[in-house]
């Protein structure tokens, strides 16, 4: 029965593993997802600063929905991803897009090309630890707690087999 557990465990991991692989593993692992910390108000109450936002591709765009876009080159925050929602245009001639938290429309009109992703889920505030933990002084810290503690930790020793009874 525990060799059987063993085995399920093992199934379901594997599950899992695919299953992430295949929706939400990182662009940055050639995968199809991209991770977005929202910052600010722009989208409230939809999103709050500190929110986690998964974006994945998708063939069309269209009204209401929430997606991701690059800052256009030349612009001020050019490369950042802005997150907003689609109220108009298309991908040809351009998107017109706006925080639901905003007065007025953003001033770019992103192409399809300028897309990353449409939101497909929402993590609330997991995002501002995502934030702290990337920062070079944390993964530094992090890094040589871990070497410490590989220095500090004592030998194990080899558990000699028991000797076995003679018959």
């Amino acid at each position: 029965m525990r060799r059987a557990g063993h085995w399920l465990g093992l199934a379901a991991l594997v599950v899992l593993a695919v299953a992430w692989g295949m929706t939400v593993r990182p662009a940055a692992l050639g995968g199809p997802a991209t991770y977005i910390v929202i910052r600010g108000d722009s989208m409230a109450p939809t999103y709050a600063s500190g929110d986690l936002v998964i974006l994945a591709d998708a063939d069309t765009y269209s009204p209401q929905d929430i997606v991701g876009y690059r800052v256009p080159a030349g612009e001020l925050g050019a490369g950042l991803v802005v997150v907003h929602r689609i109220i108009g245009g298309d991908g040809a001639s351009g998107y017109l897009l706006q925080g639901d938290n905003n007065p007025a429309p953003d001033p770019w009109l992103p192409h399809e090309s300028d897309i990353v992703g449409r939101a497909v889920a929402r993590v609330p505030a997991v995002g501002s630890v995502v934030a702290v933990v990337r920062q070079p002084a944390v993964l530094a810290a992090f890094g040589a707690a871990v070497a410490v503690t590989f220095v500090l930790m004592p030998p194990t020793r080899r558990r000699r087999d028991a000797p076995r009874a003679s018959a």
